[in-house]
């Protein structure tokens, strides 16, 4: 469990595929950066595969680890970014699926509730 803004929280990562279903997940307190548990969750990215990810990932570092395993990371850039990047509204639509992802994990009324607060009953 963490601290944020709305108290003792968890996060939920997911990483999807194409059809929206679960490659991996990750739980983390509610505190952590989005873009540190993305370092993480790439591990399984294929050679190929396109990331989809929302501005909380939009670091250098991230889409160089991206680019060294083959994928691309199509993400949009923050307000502040200095330098250009490629980036393709008409892909970033497929990003759907993570939320809808998450729509169907979360009618699991313990992990809606986040009941227990611990990664291993979640």
């Amino acid at each position: 469990m963490g601290r944020s803004r709305g108290g003792l929280t968890t996060k939920i990562h997911a990483l999807v595929d194409r059809q929206g279903r679960p490659i991996r997940l990750k739980l983390t307190a509610g505190q952590h950066a989005d873009v540190s548990s993305a370092q993480d969750m790439i591990a399984e990215l294929p050679a190929g595969a396109v990331l989809l990810a929302d501005k909380g990932c939009d670091a250098n570092a991230l889409r160089q680890a991206v680019s060294e395993r083959g994928a691309w990371a199509n993400i949009p850039p923050k307000s502040n970014r200095k330098d250009p990047i490629c980036f393709s509204r008409y892909l970033y639509k497929a990003r759907n699926l993570v939320e809808r992802f998450f729509n169907k994990i979360k009618h699991n009324r313990r992990i809606a509730r986040d009941m227990t607060k611990q990664p291993r009953t979640s």
